[in-house]
């Protein structure tokens, strides 16, 4: 989930679908094209099933509810992947350390949801980070999760400390699941406050699940772990069954949560 970016693969010509490329390893997205079903996603570079399309609320709801996501660097095309396995937490096998634990005890910071959701996204964009929920956040992608959060779909859960913003996720909420994005930390533990509150908020609401896109280990010491891609679209089908704006996310201090 932190320091220094990971980039994604450089990706040859080829690689892509075309009219005028009978390679057609990956198929180009036009903007009503469906995705190709999640099974015919790439072996190497892991997951790559698409490029093109477009980062509209539509097509990305489409895409989370099937279990692919955007993620390219700047000078790539939009392209769209679905990994196998695919990391996730279940909220029950999270691992809360004592020294974690004695931190949130003391309330060494305040946690807040969605009262800062722009400068969450922007921070997690702006700061060199080696392992993260998953996104490389070009300024189109940024603009795009925040749209999301405007329409209800997005949400940041933020630690504060004397005022300030010093740590943080984002992600989207759909049925009863939650898919996380990116996180940042400009204080120790200040991220990691952030997912156990991210994991008390999914229990009462009864997700059961947070989608971390892919492994790392920092991600596996909290307790996530992977799982095979035909389960993870298994467990989608059955908790996500309506697009429509989740409820019971407001804005506010997390004492202040349902």
């Amino acid at each position: 989930m932190l320091p220094e970016p990971r980039h994604p693969h450089t990706l040859a010509p080829a690689e892509f679908g075309s009219p005028s490329n009978t390679l057609n390893v990956i198929p180009w997205l036009e903007s009503k094209s469906p995705f190709p079903p999640v099974d015919r996603a790439l072996t190497e570079p892991n997951g790559l099933l698409a490029a093109g399309g477009d980062l509209s609320p539509e097509r990305l709801i489409d895409a989370y509810r099937h279990g692919i996501y955007p993620w390219y660097s700047r000078g790539q095309p939009l392209l769209w992947w679905s990994p196998d396995p695919r990391m996730v937490l279940f909220v029950d096998e999270f691992k809360l350390s004592r020294s974690l634990a004695k931190r949130i005890r003391r309330r060494d910071f305040e946690v807040r949801v969605d009262t800062a959701f722009d400068d969450v996204v922007d921070a997690c964009a702006g700061i060199a980070r080696q392992a993260q929920f998953g996104t490389w956040i070009t300024r189109e992608m940024a603009v795009a999760y925040k749209r999301l959060h405007v329409l209800g779909y997005a949400h940041s859960v933020e630690s504060w400390r004397d005022g300030e913003l010093v740590g943080g996720l984002y992600g989207l909420a759909l049925g009863r699941m939650f898919f996380g994005e990116s996180m940042f930390s400009c204080e120790s533990d200040a991220s990691k406050v952030a997912l156990a509150a991210l994991v008390t908020l999914a229990e009462k609401r009864g997700i059961p699940m947070i989608d971390c896109q892919q492994e790392t280990d920092h991600l596996a010491s909290m307790g996530a772990r992977p799982i095979p891609r035909r389960q993870f679209a298994l467990a989608l089908a059955e908790l996500i069954n309506s697009t429509a704006t989740p409820a019971g996310w407001t804005a506010g201090a997390l004492t202040e949560q349902g």
